[in-house]
């Protein structure tokens, strides 16, 4: 079996396809939001869902209050008239997704959009943004929902 080495992120694929135009594609959906933002928000009623792996929120931590989600079963949480979907989710609720450095949540919070989470954005530079921003982290390791 041949590998094929990942590419650098200095060089971008070309056409309209790929990781790049995807997530390209994403962000122009979202209005990203800072950490003060998010934690603004938040503050509001706004959810924060963190869709790091298990082993990230224990080597990192968590922002308190975040709800975390598996990245495997986000859709069906999002999934506002679901039966597996998140307490207290609809349609206008602002939702802010959390992955380490906001790139896999830009590709998860366009897809809530699609879902019907209108107000659905990300967290522009992810947990490692919101942790160098000074703001409130916690031991991690919380049960996904």
């Amino acid at each position: 079996m041949t590998v094929i080495p990942l590419p650098r992120r200095d060089e971008p694929s070309t056409g309209p396809y790929g990781v790049d135009h995807l997530l390209s594609e994403s962000r122009a959906k979202l209005d990203r939001v800072t950490p003060h933002q998010a934690l603004s928000l938040q503050k509001q009623g706004g959810l924060l869902i963190d869709i790091r792996p298990q082993a990230d929120r224990l080597t990192e931590g968590e922002i308190p209050g975040a709800l975390t989600v598996e990245r495997i079963v986000l859709e069906w949480r999002l999934d506002p008239s679901g039966p597996h979907r998140l307490t207290g989710l609809r349609p206008d609720l602002p939702v802010v997704l959390v992955c380490n450095e906001g790139y896999a949540s830009s590709l998860a919070a366009a897809q809530a959009q699609s879902l019907g989470l209108t107000r659905a954005t990300d967290l522009a530079g992810g947990f490692r943004a919101w942790k160098d921003a000074g703001l409130p982290v916690r031991v991690g390791g919380s049960t996904p929902l």
